[in-house]
Formats: structure tokens, sequence, C-alpha cells
């Protein structure tokens, strides 16, 4: 185990446990910089990796595409995020 915990630098990694409510350890955050070293060293991480990555379908590209060609078209043509989740935040109230 003690490979896991060492990077290529022989130095500890930086890990972060993550705990739910109650206090149990239910992940683990691994900066991305040691994520990079390990799937180096280890090759069936970067395979699981590609396995798990999801690309957006094809109409969700299609939407952001959209939102994007309208916004490059009208750059002066947008909401304030704070004043419209005020507003929001009103019309719920």
């Amino acid at each position: 185990m003690k490979n896991f915990l060492t990077s290529k630098f022989n130095k500890m990694m930086t890990l972060q446990f993550i705990h739910d409510h109650k206090g149990n350890t239910t992940g683990v955050f691994i900066p991305i910089e040691e994520w990079q070293t390990l799937k180096l060293k280890y090759s069936d991480l970067q395979k699981e990796e590609a396995k798990n990555f999801n690309e957006p379908n094809t109409w969700q590209k299609q939407i952001l595409d959209d939102r994007l060609s309208d916004y490059y078209q009208n750059p002066s043509d947008v909401a304030d995020f704070n004043k419209t989740i005020d507003d929001i935040e009103i019309s719920i109230s």
C-alpha cells in the first residue's frame, strides 16, 4: 500500500478524506497533479478513467453550441447573474 501513498518524488501524497454527517469516511480527494502521477505509474487507472469518461450527448452539445453562438452574436444581451438569482428568489417566495 505504500506505493499508493508516495509520489514519484518519494514524498507523501496530499490526500483529503471526505466524511459523511456521521463521521464515516466516504471518499478521498487526490490533487490532480498527484492523480496524473498515479495514472502514469498504474496504467489500469488511466484505462478505467477513459472507460468512465462521459462525453455530452449530441443534443447537449447542440444546446451549448447554440447558446455560445447566440452570446457571440449578442455579447451585450446578457443578464446579470446576481440580479437574476435575486429575481428568482423573489418570484418563489
